[in-house]
Parts: C-alpha cells; structure tokens; sequence
C-alpha cells in the first residue's frame, strides 16, 4: 500500500482528461453515460501513472476529479459575488458546496473505482 500522498502531476494530467474524455464522449456516446465513461478512463490512466495500487489509485483519481468541482466552487462564489454581491456571495457559496459534494460523489464512484483498477493493474512501486 502506497503512501496515499497525492501525485500532482498525474492529478492535473487527470483533471483535463476528465475534461476532454467527459466532453468528447459525452458528445458522441451518450450525454449521461458517455460522460461517465469519459470520467472512469480518466481515472484509469490516472490509477495506472501514480503506481500505487488500489488506495492510491482510488486517492489520486478522486482528487483529480474533486480538483475540477472545487474550481467550478470558486467561480460560481465570485461570479456571484460580481452580479449579485452580499446575497450573489451566499447563493454561491450554497451552490458551490453543494456542486463539490456532489461531485465528490460522483467521482469516487467513476474516476476512484477506474484509478483503483488502474492502480491494481500497475501494482506498487
């Protein structure tokens, strides 16, 4: 078992493959499980690059993904700060939280259950 330290370079790596392999098969699959298909093969890659096994496969891959959801977070806080200032700051708040835990969910369900595979697969370093 691995040190379960995050692995940055694959987390960012991961993060714009969820991008990219969301938006691609989401567009050309099915919007739902394309979507979901583009976050699993994210997290696979991600889980095979850290080489370190299930739990590190599983920490990584959901930190890429969560890395995605906390950044949405922040620019819906200051968009609606910009628009709507005091109440635009606590209806952004609400919702950026909300978006994280959901996607929390989400992504330990798709990215953490590829990047387990793929840290099985590519074993411990």
């Amino acid at each position: 078992m691995g040190d379960n330290m995050v692995k940055w370079g694959p987390v960012i790596v991961g993060f714009f493959l969820a991008i990219i392999l969301g938006n691609l098969f989401g567009a050309y699959v099915n919007q739902y499980w394309g979507v979901n298909l583009g976050l699993f093969i994210a997290g696979f890659i991600v889980g095979y690059w850290v080489h370190e096994g299930f739990f590190g496969g599983i920490w990584n891959a959901t930190v890429a993904g969560s890395f995605g959801a906390i950044v949405l977070a922040i620019l819906l806080i200051v968009g609606g700060t910009i628009f709507g200032g005091l109440a635009g700051f606590a209806a952004g708040a609400v919702t950026g939280a909300t978006v994280v835990i959901a996607a929390l969910i989400l992504n330990i369900v798709f990215m953490g259950v590829g990047g387990a595979i793929g840290g099985i697969l590519a074993g411990n370093d």
